[in-house]
């Protein structure tokens, strides 16, 4: 996934650090390096702390591509939709009234990236993002921003970095530190970064293990934070919405071709807050959520 609640895994608008690094490094001047993805996910039937239960499910693809101009200076770019669908069932601590139905996302992201030397590297990925319920604008869903790493590669095996991330998301700005790690331990095991860094949250941590030419298998989470604007014809009009989580997943895919895989995943999501909060920002309702699980897979395609 690359989620954009979890498997902004499967995908995120931006050319991630991760990925733009492992692009970069095998293009030469010239070379131009592309990638899709489409996915879905569900998360089952989930009990409130307040009372009553909800689901959801997601759709979503993304279209990213990077061009290596010289030996020093990369430049990436992508788009991504989603389509996220919830359905409530009596969620006492939020009114008892479904707070939101369906939302659309749509990101743009650039990614700039500069490499002085061959284990130096710095990137600059600004990323703008429309997020809210069907029949709200885009002036009233956008949320912007951007992420800035360095990393630094010790040994073919190892790879270090640090990033700060900082958004707007309507009302209020966010930021957070990520990690940037990509150690190979043995031949066979990694420990890396699944999820992109973006306006959900930081990179993640996954441990990947090779089982053969096909199989991979990985195991992995992260913190994960997403907002959206609310339409005008709900409860909670005009207001904003909220998910919050820590997810944490297995994984294995299978590679059809060197360019072509499929991931499967299991997940969890632990410490999970759902959040609405009004148009005038006079009124918050929030409420824990039980552990959730549910499945995801996502399929890419390099070009």
């Amino acid at each position: 996934m690359r989620l954009r609640t979890l498997f902004t895994a499967v995908a995120c608008a931006a050319l991630t650090v991760a990925v733009s690094t492992a692009y970069a490094q095998r293009l030469s001047p010239g070379q131009t390096a592309g990638q899709v993805n489409l996915r879905g996910m569900n998360q089952f039937k989930t009990g409130l702390d307040g009372g009553g239960d909800f689901d959801w499910y997601e759709v979503g693809a993304r279209i990213g591509a990077l061009h290596q101009f010289n030996q020093t200076f990369a430049v990436g770019a992508s788009v991504d939709y989603s389509y996220q669908k919830w359905n409530w069932n009596n969620p006492g601590a939020l009114g008892s009234v479904a707070p939101w139905s369906g939302i659309n996302t749509t990101r743009l992201g650039l990614n700039l990236t500069y490499a002085p030397s061959q284990d130096l590297r710095f990137s600059v990925i600004p990323t703008i993002e429309w997020s809210g319920e069907s029949g709200v604008g885009a002036s009233d869903s956008s949320l912007y921003g951007g992420l800035a790493s360095v990393t630094k590669t010790f040994s073919p095996d190892f790879t270090l970095g640090i990033g700060a991330g900082v958004f707007r998301e309507f009302d209020r700005t966010s930021a957070f530190p990520f990690l940037v790690i990509n150690w190979k331990i043995t031949d066979r095991l990694t420990l890396k970064n699944p999820l992109p860094a973006g306006p959900a949250g930081g990179a993640g941590l996954e441990l990947e293990y090779v089982a053969n030419d096909r199989w991979t298998l990985g195991l992995g989470g992260a913190w994960r934070k997403y907002r959206f604007r609310l339409n005008d014809s709900g409860p909670f009009a005009g207001g904003v919405g909220q998910n919050r989580m820590i997810p944490v997943f297995a994984r294995a895919s299978y590679a059809f071709t060197r360019t072509t895989a499929v991931d499967l995943y299991a997940f969890a999501t632990f410490a999970g807050n759902v959040q609405v909060q009004s148009a005038d920002q006079q009124t918050t309702l929030n409420t824990g959520y039980n552990t959730g699980f549910g499945l995801a897979v996502n399929f890419t395609h390099r070009f």
